[in-house]
């Protein structure tokens, strides 16, 4: 997950300055006060700001150097004095308390991970600018006159400057002894090789070319010479240097893949599962109920197995649901292009389906595309890519479709769910959508395990009304959350047990019906990000555990379009947060003969009993 924030052409703040707020009424005054400081980051990011349709620096990139990120943790240091000193908390109220509250907190979580401010690996297969470069440009830049294009053309001139800073990061973690993994690094190294020039590629292929010519093409503006010089002398050149480091890096890297290995790298790992989880949990907690969820899932998929009279054992029906041509379209155009109508019309229906489960609905819409081939070999299965701020570019629901015998039909309706509607789009449309709130609440994905929590939890929830009646696609639903419930075991492998590589891949393809180069990207995208994985499945289960909690406290007065609009009406929130909403709304309605309706801290996972109430 990414942290996001946002841009207007306001003045940029330095590390040590800050907005001074009026000493007028607090809730309005701390609430501009936020929005400026959101403001002000985003001001400092030029690629964000395009990210979120603003076009004031489209001529420019980020400045990605460590010191850059210094100088952010000198702005939050300043920022917590600011917050805790000019604004009295007992004058705030309302939205502006929890704004308070949820600001202090990130304040707070993102200071303490100063400490491990070396212990990212820069590039990988998920994440790094070599990629967001490309990705930037592709999709999320704009050409509507010459401004824009000779902009686009300035951005592929200044790759260069982006690229030495990257290579400066690595050199210093490098130096160090935080080193990616081999096996990352090929990833990078090969994604890399497809955005250069060399003798056995023409610039007519070439994914940036390809796209400002039809970008420029539906304009009637001709800058072809001055995009192919910036290509060929600056962005092939600057990503051939990358390219070199990355192999002679390689030299220095090992086997060790977790994050144990490095200095301080257990204290490392539980910050990242308190960064993404916001709870307080322990890894062997984590493992322990993964344990346990994989062994109930695979007793639900034993009674799918029954029903549609499969002999054999679970592993068995694996292999069968692996192997067998009817639950995959070919790996041709044609079969890439039914399995995308057949993602659009499950979205298109759900739709229809959403005022039974909803009052609060999205007003952006919702494209599904195959993720570009540029990327699509070290890419996920599928993702999300969120809308413009103003709505006009569409949230994009991306699918993997290089290699089909990936891609189960099965599993289709749960990741259309999933990434798009009731999930991830329907989420974050919504809270960038939402009024009267600080931008940093509305815009962007801090929470991992709120976010996908939801995801997860929108897997779910079409089945609660009917949808999944294909017994294999309700087993698909299962795989996807089976999935989820092995990366909490894996996650804590790789990261805490000192797993090999091998043992984690071994662990997917024993206890799930993927396919062996799914099992492998999920365990190598474990490698370079500790403890996301977790968010999912612990996510989920607070949200079910609060669903679960309101009914029997509320009886005939718990409104399933209530919960969820009160799961959704603040944006993103630590988990901690939305059980506070549903405590209160529980408090103030449950029934008159319920005794039981108060919450207290063993009823709701993780409010403050993070053993799961094993």
């Amino acid at each position: 997950m990414k942290y996001f924030m946002l841009l207007l052409p306001i003045f940029l703040f330095s590390c040590n300055d800050s907005p001074k707020p009026v000493n007028t009424n607090q809730n309005v005054e701390f609430n501009k006060w936020l929005d400026s400081v959101w403001l002000a980051k985003v001001n400092r990011y030029p690629a964000l700001q395009t990210e979120y349709g603003y076009r004031t620096n489209d001529d420019k990139w980020d400045n990605i150097s460590d010191s850059m990120k210094l100088a952010e943790f000198n702005i939050l240091t300043n920022n917590i004095d600011v917050i805790t000193k000019r604004f009295d908390v007992n004058n705030l109220s309302g939205q502006s308390l929890l704004s308070y509250k949820i600001y202090l907190y990130n304040l707070e979580t993102e200071l303490a991970g100063a400490e491990y401010i070396y212990h990212d690996y820069p590039v990988s297969q998920m994440d790094g600018w070599h990629t967001k470069i490309p990705s930037t440009l592709i999709n999320q830049h704009n050409i509507a006159d010459n401004k824009d294009a000779e902009n686009y053309i300035s951005r592929v001139n200044k790759v260069p400057g982006v690229i030495s800073q990257l290579l400066e990061n690595l050199k210093r973690r490098e130096n160090k002894g935080i080193v990616v993994p081999a096996i990352i690094l090929d990833y990078v190294i090969q994604s890399s090789e497809n955005l250069i020039l060399d003798s056995e590629k023409s610039i007519e292929n070439h994914p940036i070319y390809n796209d400002f010519k039809t970008k420029t093409a539906k304009i009637n503006i001709d800058l072809d010479s001055d995009i192919r010089k910036a290509i060929t002398e600056n962005f092939s050149l600057a990503y051939m240097d990358l390219i070199s480091y990355l192999k002679k890096l390689k030299n220095k890297s090992n086997n060790d893949i977790g994050v144990w290995s490095l200095k301080n790298g257990l204290d490392y790992y539980n910050y990242q599962l308190k960064l993404n989880n916001t709870i307080d949990i322990t890894s062997e907690e984590i493992y322990e109920y993964g344990l346990s969820e994989v062994d109930r899932i695979h007793i639900e998929m034993i009674k799918i197995k029954e029903n549609v009279g499969f002999k054999g054992d679970l592993q068995s029906f694996f292999k069968f649901m692996r192997e067998d041509k009817q639950f995959y379209f070919p790996n041709t155009a044609e079969g890439k292009q039914k399995y995308l109508d057949s993602a659009k019309s499950i979205i298109s229906t759900m739709k229809g389906e959403l005022p039974k489960l909803f009052n609060l609905l999205p007003k952006t819409e919702l494209i599904v595309k195959a993720v570009e081939p540029f990327r699509e070999q070290s890419a996920g299965t599928a993702f999300y890519e969120t809308p413009s701020i103003d709505g006009k570019r569409p949230g994009i629901y991306y699918a993997n479709l290089y290699n089909m015998a990936d891609m189960p039909i099965y599993q289709m309706e749960a990741l259309a769910y999933h990434e798009g509607i009731p999930g991830h789009h329907m989420q974050i449309a919504i809270s960038q959508e939402l009024e009267g709130i600080p931008k940093f609440r509305t815009i962007g994905n801090l929470y991992v395990s709120y976010v996908e929590g939801w995801g997860l939890y929108s897997e779910l929830l079409p089945k609660e009304i009917g949808y999944y009646s294909n017994p294999y696609s309700d087993f698909g639903r299962l795989a996807m959350e089976l999935w989820r419930a092995c990366r909490l075991v894996v996650d804590v492998g790789i990261h805490a047990k000192k797993w090999d590589r091998q043992k984690a891949i071994d662990y997917y393809n024993d206890n799930t019906p993927a396919t062996n180069s799914e099992s492998i990207g999920m365990v190598d995208r474990h490698i370079v990000m500790p403890g996301q994985a977790t968010g999912y499945k612990l996510g989920m289960r607070h949200i079910l555990d609060l669903r679960e909690k309101a009914k029997n406290s509320l009886n005939d007065k718990f409104d399933i379009k209530t919960f969820h609009d009160l799961v959704l009406k603040d944006g993103p929130v630590p988990l901690f947060v939305l059980s506070e909403t549903i405590n209160n709304w529980i408090n103030n309605n449950k029934s008159n003969n319920d005794e039981q309706g108060e919450m207290n801290e063993t009823d709701v996972l993780i409010l403050t009993n993070p053993t799961m109430g094993k």
